[in-house]
């Protein structure tokens, strides 16, 4: 195998010293980036964690006293977690579910299709990365030496 991951020859060998030595960094922005954009996301819903109970009551989450406060925490806090690099599978299946739901509602509740669930396609496709991969070595997780 070699630094690109598998055993194709690289078409240009020089560069494999460069993939391979920035792989873990790569994973790692695109982790912080992840929960930084849920950390901002899900600070509005945090500050008001009932805002939302009429948006999930909506889609037949009932109660919307429940699922609103839910919601707000699996963003805001997932989002935390997801850049300490923390318990990252957990949070990122976590905020894979409320973005499963959020291609729901654009794609089919609001009938958006493609255009309106665009986003939230590849947010999920980026947390189901984490899920499977978890966090790289730059992380608690890490440094802890146990993960999901």
């Amino acid at each position: 195998m070699n630094a690109n991951g598998n055993d194709r020859p690289l078409i240009i060998p020089a560069l494999g010293r460069i993939y391979q030595s920035l792989g873990d960094l790569s994973e790692t922005i695109l982790r912080v980036v992840t929960g930084a954009a849920l950390i901002v996301h899900g600070s509005g819903k945090i500050a008001n964690p009932l805002g939302a109970v009429g948006m999930v009551e909506g889609l037949g989450f009932y109660p919307g006293v429940f699922w609103s406060p839910l919601l707000a925490a699996t963003e805001f806090f997932g989002g935390i977690l997801l850049v300490l690099g923390l318990l990252t599978r957990p949070a990122a299946f976590a905020t894979t579910i409320v973005l499963l739901v959020t291609i729901y509602y654009h794609w089919i509740v609001q009938g958006q299709g493609w255009g309106g669930s665009e986003k939230s396609i590849l947010w999920t496709a980026i947390l189901f990365f984490f899920v499977i991969r978890g966090a790289s070595r730059h992380s608690l997780d890490a440094r802890i030496g146990k993960e999901f």
